[in-house]
């Protein structure tokens, strides 16, 4: 089974308290999110986009892995049961949210040692010892597109987290779950436009889970980041998109 089919099935999140992840929202307070993407943008082709994405280094304190094990190769790998969704369903599997094939993506892994690497043994406290075993990983994906739509696909995210907000059902890798609702995130206000969402997932009647996802735009590139920390199950967080991968990933995009 997928990271991704495994997050969403056995609910690997948090709960449905983390207020900052699910509370308000920023569809287009990127800094630049009055700006209009020229017409004549042209979509950059995959192996263009694979020389974008994050790479081993370019993110301190953090794993990056190819993905190919793990994400989904193809949208025909992730549906959702409402049309509206499938755009979020998209994102959370680092896959293009728009209509485009031009699309690349990976993970990335908080490093858990390099919080402690710095202190002795004799300095060590216990939440250094626990959080030694922690993975937090982020799904990063890239996608381009001609014209507008780059601009398109993050509206198509942003009217997804309207129309879903009572839920959907998804099936990833042949793996179906049961999404009970989606709100409105706070989102980075990074790039010319982003948009926040999160998902609360069904553990099979054993409570509910959280997962946060932030879509951001720069001209006619859009970045997806779906963050998933394994060991946070029954704790009442989610885990937040980390701003540091938000930015790494951006900076790559200049």
């Amino acid at each position: 089974m997928s990271v991704l089919a495994l997050a969403l099935i056995t609910g690997c999140g948090g709960g449905s308290d983390d207020k900052d992840a699910s509370e308000g929202s920023d569809k287009g307070a990127g800094k630049g999110s009055s700006a209009s993407p020229a017409t004549a943008a042209k979509a950059l082709g995959a192996a263009e986009l694979e020389k974008l994405l994050l790479a081993q280094g370019d993110v301190k304190g953090y794993k990056v892995a190819s993905g190919d094990d793990t994400l989904p190769k193809s949208k025909s790998d992730v549906k959702a049961d409402k049309a509206a969704c499938a755009p979020l369903a998209y994102a959370m599997a680092g896959l293009a949210p728009g209509e485009t094939d031009a699309s690349v993506s990976n993970t990335v892994t908080k490093d858990p040692s390099s919080d402690a690497a710095s202190k002795a043994p004799e300095d060590l406290t216990e939440a250094d010892i626990e959080n030694a075993f922690k993975v937090e990983m982020t799904f990063v994906g890239l996608s381009s597109y001609e014209g507008d739509g780059a601009a398109k696909a993050v509206k198509a995210v942003s009217d997804g987290v309207a129309a879903c907000s009572g839920g959907f059902g998804i099936t990833a890798q042949g793996e179906q779950q049961k999404l009970t609702k989606v709100t409105a995130g706070k989102a980075s206000g990074k790039g010319d436009e982003s948009v926040a969402f999160s998902v609360n997932s069904d553990m099979d009647g054993t409570g509910t889970a959280t997962f946060n996802t932030e879509v951001v735009r720069v001209g006619s590139t859009v970045t997806t980041y779906y963050t998933v920390d394994f060991a946070s199950v029954g704790t009442g967080k989610a885990a937040a998109v980390p701003t540091a991968v938000i930015d790494a990933q951006l900076a790559k995009l200049k």
